[in-house]
This record gives structure tokens, sequence and C-alpha cells, in this order.
């Protein structure tokens, strides 16, 4: 794969995904790309973002089935989100 091909969103990990997000949402704040790159990176942070949504879920329902003991009880009563 050629060094500009940008790596498919769906390859990346969430840190790699949240710090190529970060990095799109710099470059947007500071106004310096045309309104065709605007277009495009906007795009791929929507991107980015779905993905690192579908991490974190799969990752709080690990943790959930993690905090089920082997004989189906819960081992802690409290929402990952604290119940807010």
């Amino acid at each position: 794969m050629p060094d500009n091909q940008p790596v498919a969103v769906s390859e990346l990990s969430f840190e790699k995904a949240l710090e190529e997000l970060e990095s799109i949402v710099q470059r947007l704040e500071r106004g310096q790309v045309d309104l065709e790159e605007s277009i495009s990176i906007y795009e791929r942070g929507e991107a980015l973002k779905a993905h690192c949504e579908k991490l974190l879920k799969e990752a709080e329902g690990r943790v959930d089935r993690i905090r089920v003991g082997a004989g189906g009880e819960a081992t802690g009563s409290e929402p990952l989100d604290g119940g807010s």
C-alpha cells in the first residue's frame, strides 16, 4: 500500500483512530485547509468517530461479561457509565 493512502478506518485500533480524529479536529479548527479537503477530512472524521464508538461499545460489553460470575451471578451492580 502506498504511503499516501490512509489506513482503512476499520483496521485502526481505538487509540490510533482517536489520535487521527483529534488531528482532524485540530486541522479543521485552525481553518488552514481548503473547502474540498475540509469536506474530505470531515467525512473521515465521522467514520473515525463511529469506529471509536463501536469499539467502546464492544469493550463495554466485554467488561459487562467479565463482571458476571461463573454461576451467572452479577459480581458488580454499577453500570460502566456510573449510572447516569
